[in-house]
Order: structure tokens, then sequence, then C-alpha cells
């Protein structure tokens, strides 16, 4: 009977296993990482330095090819415009920044447009190159809308409420002058409601925006129109009937107010007034 215990002659008695240090433990390892990683930051600043040369040499081979297009007939030769009225011919060449003859491929249409819609006038522009030696360009351009006072200062806007101009207005002596801090981004809705009754319109001068939140409406002979907040093109279209029926802008009145839906309340001028005059509603 064999002793499972008992050790076979001849065979000598196991040694205990001899415990393995892990390899990322062992001083030796350390030390190659260390020489590796200082070796691979190394290499990563040469790559960099070789990546720099790389990109100064597709520069320069760039920029010698746009050079030699001129001679091949990439060269600029007109610059189209379409759609400019107001914006000074000066000013346009001067945010396009191109001279005749220079290379077309390297105009950049995109930083043009940006410049371009910078100026007063422009709204936006479409830049486009148009090989091979032609610039266009498509402004759309500003529309004026009214005069805006605001801090006794005197201002072009257009149709956003956005100021065109400040200086020399002359000319535009004939537009609406709209008075409040808030007008201009009204005002193209007032002037759209006021045009639907074109004749009442015509005697328009002026019109205050009152509170941030309705408008008085200055006529031509001084009569001042208080429209209500809510419902003002009804109101408006109700002075056009009354006019019509009783030509009440023919009177000697300061004030015409609409603010109340069911009535007209009229107040003399102070002549009248000092006459003798009342209050009719």
């Amino acid at each position: 009977m064999t002793n499972k215990n008992s050790t076979p002659k001849g065979k000598k008695k196991s040694q205990p296993r001899r415990r393995v240090k892990p390899l990322w433990k062992r001083a030796g390892t350390l030390a190659l990482g260390g020489a590796l990683l200082v070796a691979a930051s190394g290499f990563g600043g040469w790559w960099a330095w070789q990546d720099g040369m790389i990109l100064r040499g597709v520069q320069h081979v760039k920029w010698a090819a746009i050079a030699t297009s001129v001679e091949m007939g990439l060269g600029v030769r007109d610059v189209l415009v379409v759609g400019r009225r107001e914006t000074p011919r000066e000013e346009l060449l001067k945010a396009v920044r191109l001279a005749r003859g220079a290379p077309i491929l390297a105009f950049d249409p995109q930083a043009a447009k940006a410049r371009i819609e910078a100026l007063p006038w422009v709204r936006s522009v479409s830049v486009q190159r148009q090989l091979p030696d032609t610039v266009y360009l498509r402004l759309i351009e500003r529309r004026p809308l009214a005069v805006w006072q605001h801090d006794g200062n005197l201002s072009l806007i257009d149709y956003d409420g956005a100021v065109i101009v400040k200086n020399d207005l002359q000319r535009y002596a004939n537009l609406l002058l709209v008075v409040g801090e808030d007008a201009p981004v009204h005002a193209a809705s007032l002037l759209e409601m006021l045009w639907n009754q074109p004749k009442l319109m015509s005697r328009v001068r002026a019109a205050v925006r009152v509170g941030g939140r309705r408008w008085n409406v200055r006529l031509d002979n001084g009569i001042d129109v208080r429209l209500p907040e809510e419902g003002p093109a009804s109101a408006w279209a109700r002075l056009a009937e009354y006019d019509r029926e009783h030509n009440v802008l023919t009177k000697d009145i300061g004030v015409l107010d609409l603010r109340l839906p069911d009535r007209l309340i009229v107040q003399k001028t102070n002549r009248t007034r000092q006459r003798g005059g009342g209050t009719e509603t």
C-alpha cells in the first residue's frame, strides 16, 4: 500500500516556489521606461520641428504658385459691382482691398465680405471670385425709413431700426421724424399702419413714442393725435372717417385723443380757449 504523503525513493523533496517580481516593479525596467520616455519626448520635439518646417515649405510653395498664376492670366482685371447706390465708391474699394493685377487666387472673399458689411450703407453682400480675372460683388443696401431724434441728435434709420448715418441728413427732410428711445425698432410697423390711410399719412410730420407703449402723431397743422396702446390701426381709421364726415382736421384744434375706443376727445388750442371755446367730445 502506497502512502500518498510519502516521498518516493530517488526523488528530492520539492523546494518552495520562488516569488517572481512583476516586470513593472523591476528597477531595470523603470530605468528603461524613463529612458524611453525621454527619448519619446525628444522625438516629439523633433517631429514638431520637422512638422513646422513642412508647413513653412508648403506655404512657400503655395505663394510661389500664386505669384506664378498671374503670368498664367489669373490676375484681377475687373471688379464688378451690382446694387450700389449710396455706398461711396472709394469706401467700397478700400474695403475690398484689391488692386488691378493682384493674384486673384490670393483674394479672400470671406474676409472682404466682413469688411464690406461693416460699411454704413451695406446690409449684406455676396463676394465671388470669377476666374480667371474678375471679382463680383452684389450689394444689398439699407433702405432709409425715418429720421430718429434722440438726446438732441438726429440719425437716419432703416427698416430694421438700425442707424445708417448721422451726418448730412438734409436730403432726408421729407422722411418721418420719430422721437423716443425705442422708436427705431417700432418705426416700420408704425409707418405700415399710417399708410393704411394715405390721405392722413400725407399730413404726418412726426411721431413721438410715449412710455415705450404707444405713439403720439404730429400733423402738418400742429394737431397732436394721441393713438392708443391697443388697436392703434382701428383708431387711425376712425380718425380718417371723422375727417371725411366732419372735416375735423380743419378746425382750430390742439389735440385729438383717440385712446378711448368709443369716442374722440377734442382739445381746442390755447387761442380758442382764450376766446371762450370749450372741449368737445
